[in-house]
């Protein structure tokens, strides 16, 4: 991911505060609501597999759940077709945290390893239709073999999946960020820019509202 949008998106969730809103808004599970947010902290995310393909763009965060850790990966995707295997590419990008995480020493020899929740987010316009479960792409047979059919999953957040009447009541920076994205007028654009401007004002968002400046002046802005 190396286009304006791409990195404008990676300096946005480089914000703990647009985290923070995408798990409380978003994430409609219990176990949100139990992590304590003033945890948030930014993971280097440089892994690089067997193949050298370097993963240096995803945006990994951890965060305290009860004084333990739970690593969140987000996975930003501006791809123009959808990917079928993003259920195995998932999967894949998580054991590399892994094992960076007890090559690092961060894991203590013999101890669990910490939960990763995989959250893909996707603003392309055909809506998403690929396996979100690394199960389903693998093909059925019983017999005592599905046993061990490998079981993964991962969270996809489809902007263009969500309609402005769902969007509209939050007060959250990405439900925002997806309105922002889908606006068919300048009148809507204008109304969560004013939004935007109200929720950012206090000096110590100025980097959050610089950052979004320059994503609206960058990407929408700039056909």
């Amino acid at each position: 991911m190396h286009n304006p949008h791409d990195v404008s998106y990676k300096r946005l969730f480089s914000s703990p505060e647009l985290v923070a809103d995408l798990l409380t808004g978003f994430v409609h599970e219990p176990w949100v609501d139990e992590l304590n947010f003033k945890t948030l902290e930014k993971v280097n995310g440089h892994y690089v597999s067997d193949d050298f393909r370097e993963r240096e763009d995803d945006i990994i965060w951890r965060v305290q759940h009860k004084n333990k850790w739970i690593y969140i990966y987000l996975l930003i995707e501006f791809q123009s077709t959808i990917d079928t295997y993003m259920a195995l590419r998932v999967p894949l990008y998580s054991l590399l945290l892994y094992q960076d995480l007890i090559q690092s020493k961060t894991i203590k020899q013999g101890d669990k390893l910490p939960p990763i929740f995989p959250v893909v987010l996707y603003n392309g316009e055909t809506r998403w239709n690929s396996a979100t479960e690394l199960s389903d792409l693998i093909i059925d047979l019983p017999g005592g073999l599905e046993q061990y059919k490998p079981s993964a999953k991962y969270l996809l957040l489809d902007e263009g999946c969500y309609t402005n009447d769902t969007l509209k009541p939050l007060k959250n920076l990405v439900a925002a960020i997806f309105r922002l994205e889908n606006a068919q007028t300048p009148d809507e654009v204008g109304e969560v820019i004013d939004n935007l401007l109200d929720w950012l004002k206090s000096p110590e968002q100025a980097i959050i509202k610089r950052n979004f400046t320059l994503w609206i002046k960058r990407v929408l802005l700039s056909d």
